[in-house]
């Protein structure tokens, strides 16, 4: 028993340093290299956002960064690469490749973190107004060498701006487009779907496209479940991302925080772990956001401590929008159904107040169930007494706090099953 338990603990703590967690940023750069009438290199200039920038990245050291509002220039592609990304002794972020149907001037763009991650595939799923891009990339897992990995794909989109039936229109069909590409392309993985909306409500066409889409199983899913009528209200305002700017500069919008446009949406897949990616709770937020400047650019009173005062600045002069960002969990190893077993174990995952396991052996057996964090704390023991017929269990893990959780099945000989869950 002393040696199975050992190789369990082994199995176990070999599964734990497999594990990896991917920090995604999405953030409107607002005319990144890109000159205008309004925007310029008084009032937008290059070097001073590259130091802004500069300084956000390192603060949330992202694995994944999709940014909108960037110069066509393939040189302001290399430029925020190897000025912003690629600095201070950083050397692993990579870019995706460029690829433009659209006339517009201003595109999306992808970085990626070389050591986690490698670009799959780079391609667009409509170009109506402008490109919406999708970028798949994959995890460089232990597996990898056996042709086995998780994959995650990055839609980024920046849907057509302004008020009005008009432009509500035009990203309805962006959004139906977009959705109607993926779900040509039949491959059910872990999407993000994630960009500057420009959407003042939930009930606008182009959101409910996403979160509602006629085929079920490519529907999106709000990580914080904030969905309303975000725009100047202040019931949203922990929530809202733009405008960081209460006054005209010229270039940025300005009015206040009193719009959300800006979203990181998590498919069904990453929601539930179906794919061996799943949203980390509690881990979305618009940086730089307190929820105490309704109406008011990020650095008026009262003072902002959602994030370091260098941060908080930097954000306020580099764009007009607040990106959003959140974590995953990469987890290959956990995935693990059951050893060779009599036994049978089918339960919800995930779960929230109640843990309802229906277990079938081909023999009478007394087992013992665990419940165990990550860390391998012990949380839950339950003695049981199984038979030929299926047996259903109510587990109390109320108590538990949300997050992910090892449940095990063990007889007086050995380990009978292991299993990953999730707690909402």
């Amino acid at each position: 028993m002393r040696l199975l338990l050992i190789l369990f603990t082994s199995i176990f703590t070999l599964s734990l340093t497999s594990q990896d967690t991917l920090t995604v940023l999405q953030y409107n750069l607002l005319y990144y290299g890109e000159i205008t009438d309004w925007c310029d290199n008084f009032n937008n200039n290059i070097n001073d956002k590259d130091d802004y920038l500069r300084t956000i990245v390192n603060y949330v050291k992202p694995d994944i960064f999709a940014v909108n509002e960037m110069s066509k220039s393939p040189s302001i592609h290399l430029h925020l690469l190897d000025q912003v990304m690629n600095t201070n002794g950083i050397n692993h972020y990579k870019k995706a490749d460029f690829l433009s149907q659209d006339a517009y001037n201003i595109v999306n763009m992808l970085y990626f973190n070389s050591e986690k991650l490698a670009l799959h595939s780079h391609t667009i799923a409509q170009s109506y107004i402008r490109d919406i891009d999708v970028y798949k990339l994959y995890h460089l897992s232990d597996d990898l060498i056996k042709g086995d990995t998780a994959f995650v794909i990055c839609v980024v989109a920046h849907l057509k701006s302004s008020s009005g039936t008009t432009n509500e229109n035009k990203r309805k069909v962006m959004a139906e487009n977009t959705m109607n590409y993926i779900n040509s392309i039949n491959d059910d993985d872990n999407y993000l779907m994630m960009g500057d909306f420009n959407v003042y409500s939930a009930d606008e066409p182009a959101y409910q496209e996403f979160i509602n889409y006629s085929n079920p199983n490519l529907r999106f899913n709000d990580p914080i479940d904030q969905e309303g009528d975000w725009n100047n209200n202040s019931d949203f305002r922990h929530v809202h991302t733009q405008s960081t700017h209460a006054d005209n500069n010229g270039c940025a919008s300005y009015g206040g925080m009193d719009d959300r446009f800006d979203f990181i949406l998590i498919s069904n897949n990453i929601k539930n772990g179906l794919k061996n990616v799943t949203y980390i709770p509690n881990t979305y937020k618009a940086l730089g956001q307190d929820g105490e400047h309704f109406n008011k650019s990020i650095n008026d009173s009262p003072t902002n401590t959602s994030v370091p005062s260098d941060v908080l600045s930097a954000l306020y002069h580099n764009s007009d929008h607040l990106p959003v960002t959140l974590k995953l969990l990469v987890d290959k190893n956990l995935g693990i159904n059951s050893w060779i077993s009599d036994i049978k174990m089918n339960l919800v995952n995930p779960f929230k107040d109640e843990l309802l396991l229906s277990i079938n052996s081909t023999q009478l057996k007394n087992i013992e169930v665990q419940i165990v964090d990550l860390t391998g704390k012990l949380q839950l023991v339950k003695q049981l007494s199984v038979s030929g017929n299926s047996s259903k269990h109510n587990l109390p893990v109320h108590r538990l706090k949300p997050g992910f959780y090892i449940i095990r099945i063990l007889d007086k000989n050995q380990l009978l099953i292991s299993r990953k869950v999730v707690k909402l």
